[in-house]
């Protein structure tokens, strides 16, 4: 998959078939939604391309108006996403930046200067909530006048739904938030992962007989925290079980070198022989995220710390025990959802 950073790039696509939208998580709707783009694209001979914004919009004015509660809690990092994007098919992604000019431009200047001229769009695909330009006031009627005068066709897809449950971020957002990782996973149609390189820390979980690696997670508001269960991919042919911190790690000396950042911290119930010490900094892993232990805990000592995290370990591999995972439960699970 292409990715542009911007209209008007001199390496897009001069036509193409585009939908738009933030596609935190790439759920199954969204993968629903992909499919049937890269259909219609293939039928009209075209590239498949994807629009979508970082930050977030909500994002954006939730940092204008001084009010954090107006950001949504992030499912995926903008390189999860993009490789989910990559991995449903999709030919060219374009990153937009929601700044100010983004925010204050009107939905037919949106049309015409990003869509018409920025993408070259042949035809477009959104959802049945889709709102565009400044204060949302593009709607798919005006979007659909829009392709009639421009000369693009436009097409609006319902919602999905799994179980009777319609699936959207929000949904895998609350699934999430209550660690519900099964729910997640069942809305995603794959294991909630994160993925990303290998950072140094303190390696205060070596003192601990705990080593861990660390991965960081670029939003200050996931949608998942606390102590997981995990398997850990990237460091062999088979994925290695483990336990995982994601937070802001409440015990740590928030002045150390990746104070007040969100981490990813796993360490490896087995750590293999063959990487040494040092081997994991540097490398790509993904870590799924199976089942949720308990929320993160502040403990008043390094002893108390190191007795929870022996325990986390032992709960980690009571679970495993319990729920050997089956060969297909690692499998990507998008293909049911292909139309």
């Amino acid at each position: 998959m292409r990715i542009l950073h911007g209209l008007h790039h001199p390496l897009r696509e001069p036509q193409c078939a585009l939908t738009i939208g933030n596609f935190d998580g790439v759920h199954r709707g969204h993968q629903a939604m992909l499919a049937l783009l890269r259909s219609e694209a293939r039928h009209r001979g075209l590239p498949s391309c994807v629009l979508t914004f970082e930050p977030h919009p909500r994002d954006h004015f939730a940092r204008m108006t001084h009010n954090p509660n107006l950001a949504p809690a992030r499912i995926a990092t903008l390189r999860d996403k993009l490789s989910e994007l990559a991995a449903c098919g999709i030919d060219q992604c374009v990153v937009l930046a929601f700044n100010e000019r983004l925010a204050h431009q009107g939905a037919e200047e949106f049309v015409s200067q990003g869509l018409v001229h920025g993408l070259g769009v042949k035809y477009v695909l959104v959802g049945d909530d889709f709102r565009y330009g400044a204060q949302r006031q593009g709607d798919y009627a005006s979007l659909d006048a829009a392709g009639a005068s421009h000369g693009f066709d436009v097409a609006r897809m319902q919602s999905y739904e799994v179980r009777g449950m319609r699936v959207s971020s929000s949904a895998v957002r609350a699934a999430l938030g209550r660690g519900d990782m099964g729910a997640a996973a069942q809305l995603l149609g794959r294991p909630y992962a994160i993925s990303g390189h290998v950072v140094h820390g303190r390696k205060l979980g070596r003192t601990l007989q705990c080593p861990t690696l660390n991965l960081r997670f670029r939003h200050w508001k996931p949608a998942a925290s606390g102590i997981f269960v995990v398997q850990v991919h990237g460091l062999g042919e088979q994925p290695l079980h483990g336990v995982a911190n994601l937070g802001v790690r409440p015990s740590i000396d928030p002045n150390d070198v990746n104070g007040g950042r969100v981490l990813l911290e796993t360490h490896c119930l087995a750590w293999p022989s063959h990487l040494g010490e040092e081997g994991g900094y540097g490398k790509i892993i993904q870590v799924d995220l199976l089942h949720k232990l308990h929320d993160e805990l502040k403990y008043d000592s390094l002893d108390a710390l190191q007795h929870g995290i022996a325990q986390d370990c032992s709960d980690a591999k009571l679970w495993f025990q319990q729920h050997a995972p089956s060969p297909a439960h690692n499998h990507r699970q998008t293909n049911r959802d292909r139309i």
